[in-house]
C-alpha cells in the first residue's frame, strides 16, 4: 500500500470544516483513501451507486440525523444532487450544538457539477481537495519511466506487467465511454467520443484546431467544444490557459490541451511498451504532459498555471506565478538540455524570477542567463516548499 501525500491534508481539512469534497477521476484512489479514515474514525460509508446503500437514504434526513455524531462518507455524491440542501441543514444544526467539523466527506468524479451543486448549498461550510493519480514524489524509489509509460492510476501503475497495466487501461477507457460518461450528460456515441479522445492524445500538449477535429468527426465546432468540456469536467483532460498579462505583445490566446494521464494517452495511441513509446511521434509531447501533470499535482491551492507563447516566437512550456515570483519552466527530453532563444525571450517578457529546464537527469546545475537544469523530482520538492 502506497501512502498518498494528500492523506494528511485531508485529515487537516476534516478537522477544520464540517464538509470536505474530495474530487478526482474514477479509480484514482478516492474510496481507498476515504475508507482508511474509517479505520481511525467512527464513521459510515455509503456508495451512492449501490442500490442497497441508496435504499438507506430513502428518508435521508432521518438516516443522516441518526449518524450526526459520525463522519459520513458519501461516494459518487453527484448521483444524489438533492442531498446538498439537506446537508446544509444538518451542518447548521450541528454547529449550534458545538459540532463544527468532520461531519461529511463527499467523493465525486465530476468537478464542475460537484462544485456547482455543493457551492450553491454549502458555501462557507465546505472545503475542496483534488486527488490526482500517483505522482513521482509518492513513488519514492520507483522508475520514472514506468510512471510515464503506465500513468499514475494505482491499478495501472501497480500492475504486475506492462501487458496487465495496458489491459487495465483499456478496460478503464471502455467503462468510462460506455457506462460512466453517459451519466454526466446527453448521450454521446461511445465510438465517436473515443475517436475524439484519441485525437486529443495525438494533439498532446498542443493547441487543438476545433474546425479540423469537427471535420474529421463529422460534427460542428460547437459539438467539439461540448466534448472537450465534458472530458475536462471529468478530470480526464486539462486545458492549460495562456499567460494573459498585458505586456504590449501579441500573445497566443488558445489554451493547450493535455490528456492528463499519460498511461491513458498511450493506450489510446496503442503504445504498450517503452520501446513503442520512444519511437512514437508523440514522445516529446507525452514527456511534456508527464512533467506538467506531475508538477501541477503538487501546486499549492490558488496558483493558476499557464503557458506563454507570443507571435514573435517566444515560448515557455509552463508559467507559475507565486505572488511577486514568476517561475518559467521548460521541458526537455535530453540529458544535455539546451535553452532555445524562444525561452530566453519569453523569460525576459514575463520577467521570470526563476528559470528552470526540467530534463531526465538527476543533477541540478546552473546554465546561462540564470537558468537551472533540474530533475522533475527536485523541482516538485522546491514547489512543495512554497
Amino acid at each position: 500500500m502506497l501512502i498518498r501525500t494528500k492523506a494528511l491534508e485531508l485529515q487537516e481539512l476534516l478537522g477544520s470544516f464540517p464538509a470536505v469534497a474530495l474530487i478526482g477521476p474514477r479509480q484514482v484512489g478516492k474510496t481507498t483513501l476515504a475508507n482508511e479514515l474509517l479505520v481511525s474514525r467512527d464513521g459510515v460509508y455509503l456508495d451512492l451507486e449501490s442500490p442497497s446503500d441508496l435504499a438507506k437514504l430513502t428518508d435521508p434526513e432521518l438516516y443522516l440525523n441518526q449518524h450526526r455524531d459520525k463522519l459520513v462518507i458519501l461516494d459518487e455524491v453527484h448521483r444524489l444532487p438533492q442531498i446538498f440542501q439537506l446537508l446544509r441543514g444538518i451542518i447548521d444544526k450541528n454547529r449550534r450544538e458545538g459540532i463544527t467539523s468532520g461531519s461529511f466527506l463527499l467523493l465525486g468524479s465530476a468537478s464542475i457539477d460537484l462544485l456547482r451543486q455543493s457551492g450553491e448549498s454549502l458555501a462557507g461550510r465546505i472545503a475542496y481537495m483534488h486527488l490526482d493519480p500517483f505522482n513521482l514524489i509518492e513513488l519514492e524509489g520507483e522508475d520514472q519511466n514506468k510512471l510515464w509509460l503506465r500513468g499514475g492510476f494505482p491499478d495501472s501503475f501497480l500492475a504486475k506487467s506492462n501487458k496487465q497495466s495496458n489491459q487495465w487501461r483499456t478496460n478503464f477507457i471502455k467503462t468510462y465511454l460506455e457506462r460512466d460518461i453517459p451519466q454526466f450528460g446527453p448521450r454521446i456515441p461511445a465510438e465517436t467520443l473515443r475517436r475524439f479522445w484519441t485525437m486529443l492524445a495525438y494533439e498532446q500538449a498542443g493547441m487543438i484546431n476545433a474546425s479540423k477535429l469537427a471535420r474529421n468527426l463529422g460534427v460542428d465546432s460547437k459539438t467539439i467544444a461540448n466534448y472537450l468540456d465534458l472530458l475536462v469536467d471529468l478530470l480526464l483532460v486539462r486545458r492549460l490557459q495562456p499567460w494573459h498579462q498585458n505586456i504590449g505583445k501579441r500573445l497566443v490566446k488558445s489554451p493547450k490541451v493535455y490528456v492528463r494521464d499519460t498511461g491513458i494517452a498511450h493506450t489510446l495511441l496503442n503504445i504498450d511498451s517503452a520501446e513503442a513509446l520512444f519511437s512514437h511521434p508523440t514522445v516529446g509531447a507525452s514527456w511534456e504532459a508527464h512533467i506538467v501533470e506531475n508538477i501541477l499535482s503538487v501546486l499549492p491551492d490558488g496558483i493558476e498555471p499557464s503557458f506563454y507563447r507570443s507571435s514573435g516566437g517566444a515560448e515557455i512550456d509552463l508559467v507559475l506565478s507565486f505572488g511577486k515570483e514568476v517561475w518559467a519552466i521548460e521541458v526537455k527530453r535530453s540529458l544535455a538540455p539546451k535553452a532555445e532563444k524562444g525561452f530566453y525571450y519569453g523569460c525576459d517578457d514575463i520577467k521570470a524570477t526563476r528559470r528552470y529546464i526540467v530534463y531526465p537527469g538527476e543533477e541540478t546545475y546552473p546554465m546561462t542567463n540564470g537558468i537551472f537544469a533540474t530533475s522533475l523530482k527536485s523541482l516538485m520538492q522546491e514547489i512543495a516548499k512554497v
